[in-house]
């Protein structure tokens, strides 16, 4: 039996390779906003990240995001961003899965 191919991407953050559902895409559409990309689909120049605020904050903070979509991101789509950041950090704090304590054993 075959395997279904997974398409990978890498997060223009951090670098790490994951499967496309696994990140989020930011797009550039043909009219030259930012924004979201939802469902993987639509038109325009896009970039991965991971669903990690830090992930989040280091691609805007170091205009990395400007970068991988060539272009400067109005205020307006930047505020957008941000807030889904924010969402982003507030479901990591709110998990509260302690790394320390996974249950692995050594």
């Amino acid at each position: 039996m075959r395997r279904k191919h997974i398409p990978q991407r890498t997060c223009i953050a951090c670098r790490e390779v994951q499967g496309k559902r696994q990140l989020v895409r930011i797009v550039r559409t043909p009219e030259g906003s930012v924004q979201l990309d939802e469902t993987g689909k639509r038109s325009g120049r896009g970039a991965y990240l991971c669903r990690r605020a830090a992930c989040w904050d280091k691609a805007l903070r170091s205009k990395q995001l400007e970068h991988a979509l060539k272009t400067t991101i109005a205020p307006d789509d930047l505020v957008q961003l941000e807030q889904y950041a924010a969402t982003l950090a507030q479901e990591e704090a709110g998990s509260g899965v302690d790394e320390s304590t996974s249950g692995t054993a050594k």
